[in-house]
């Protein structure tokens, strides 16, 4: 299990964590995927709530804790979101999709997309006082972010080979279990039941939604759509909870 945290990290995250562990051992237990979630939410939580005692403004402070997450990411998760764009506002055949999905190039969708959705996380976020809370937030909605993805893992049917089929291939049903009991102690943070409720409702809108868009207009799910599901994700849940607590 311990390799297994370890590649799970060194998968989402470019913390330096030594010898490079088996990637089998993550995708034998991709439910673990939440575990990530607190590792880069709580890192940025922290820059976030002494930021705060700094007394700079709300959305410096976001700005920068927003990009601590990509940081720590190695904006992995972000590359996903703008190839999702650059698909979705592609033309034509299903094929056209894919390669618009799939290639290396940035286009104006992904760019809007990728805009679109980190403003959306960095404004909710910077709305959100005291400091407590936004780093509150910033932790739940990375945790609700990570089980999006173990669920695109587990649901979304790849289109063809590569590391989604890899990670397909070795889940299982029964992971939407402890994934989500993994998520539970993010529940205890100090938020309204109300905003709880509708981050929950959001946590499982995303992945639902992008996995059927996506099974849509591409046939299938890779790690891009997968990666991108993170990015929603997060922003949606920040959004969601700060509109139910201002």
């Amino acid at each position: 299990m311990i390799s297994a945290i370890r590649a799970l990290l060194q998968f989402t995250t470019v913390l330096p964590l030594g010898k490079t562990a088996p990637f089998i051992d993550f995708a034998r237990n991709s439910w673990l995927y939440p575990l990530a979630g607190y590792v880069t939410g709580g890192i940025a939580a922290g820059v976030l709530y002494l930021l705060s005692a700094l007394s700079l403004p709300p959305l410096i402070q976001a700005v920068i804790a927003v990009g601590v997450i990509i940081l720590v990411s190695g904006a992995n998760h972000l590359d996903g979101l703008f190839d999702l764009g650059d698909g979705l506002m592609a033309h034509g055949s299903r094929e056209k999709r894919i390669h618009a999905l799939t290639d290396r190039q940035i286009g104006t969708g992904g760019t809007a997309l990728g805009l679109m959705v980190t403003l959306l996380a960095i404004v909710s976020l910077g709305s959100c006082t005291p400091g407590y809370i936004a780093a509150s937030a910033l932790i739940l909605a990375e945790t609700g972010a990570k089980w999006g993805m173990a669920s695109l893992t587990i649901l979304g049917k790849p289109f063809h080979e590569g590391l989604h089929e890899s990670l397909h291939k070795e889940a299982k049903l029964w992971f939407f279990i402890p994934a989500t009991l993994l998520i539970l102690p993010a529940c205890l943070l100090p938020l309204s039941p109300e905003a709880l409720a509708g981050a929950a409702c959001s946590v499982v809108a995303v992945p639902l939604v992008t996995c059927i868009v996506a099974q849509n207009l591409f046939g299938g799910v890779n790690g891009d759509v997968t990666g991108a599901t993170g990015e929603i994700s997060r922003a949606v849940i920040l959004a969601v909870v700060v509109s139910i607590m201002a």
